[in-house]
């Protein structure tokens, strides 16, 4: 499992033996025989020692059911769900639950979503140099205005995704918790892109003479 591959502990829940029963060959964690949105087998699965949870079963209403006793009953932090009405994503977003469609990339999706202060790849220049990165925007920059992440010609946001919507980021834009970004940046510069997210460096200051408007 690719959170496991990780170096991160997982429990699955699951109604079928058969697919327990299925999971690889050398799976470390906890595999339990249940659902998702039973609190008993929550606990069984050690959801009070949890820091995500994923609900991806076949059917919405349990994903989103799971997905809300984790986040409102166990107050987990990261919580993502698979849904297959997209047009249900604002609603869950609203609710303060990501989700992510079922198509082929659901996986790599979720992950993202579990582990949000993780940066993906997600394109690199033929020469190395330029970088495009998605990142889950940290809560302390919730409204403040995503410009302030820009750093020159180091690195700049180009779009984020918001209520299932994605979006160009405009001058004046101001992020919101759940969102996703995308930005550009020099290879070089995504130690310093990092710092700037995750508040250990903070926006250079405005140069003299540059504030207001000039008459």
């Amino acid at each position: 499992m690719a959170a496991e591959k990780g170096g991160h502990s997982v429990s699955v829940i699951d109604k079928s033996r058969n697919s327990l029963q299925r999971l690889p060959v050398g799976f470390k964690g906890k595999a339990v025989l249940g659902f998702g949105f039973d609190r008993n087998h929550l606990e069984q699965a050690g959801i009070r020692e949890a820091t995500a949870l994923a609900a991806v079963t076949n059917g919405d209403n349990s994903n989103v059911l799971t997905a809300r006793i984790a986040r409102e009953t166990y107050e987990i932090p990261h919580v993502v769900a698979r849904i297959y009405d997209p047009r249900r994503a604002v609603i869950y977003q609203r609710l303060g639950i990501a989700t992510v469609a079922t198509v082929a990339w659901t996986t790599d999706q979720v992950i993202r979503r579990l582990f949000p202060e993780e940066t993906t790849t997600e394109w690199t220049d033929a020469t190395g140099t330029v970088t495009l990165v998605e990142r889950v925007l940290p809560g302390a920059w919730a409204g403040r205005r995503l410009s302030e992440l820009d750093d020159g010609a180091r690195f700049r946001v180009l779009s984020l995704t918001r209520g299932g919507s994605a979006r160009l980021c405009a001058p004046d834009m101001v992020g919101q918790e759940g969102d996703v970004i995308h930005l550009v940046a020099r290879r070089d510069a995504l130690d310093a892109l990092h710092a700037r997210l995750d508040g250990s460096a903070e926006p250079a200051a405005a140069a003299p003479g540059r504030k207001g408007r000039e008459r």
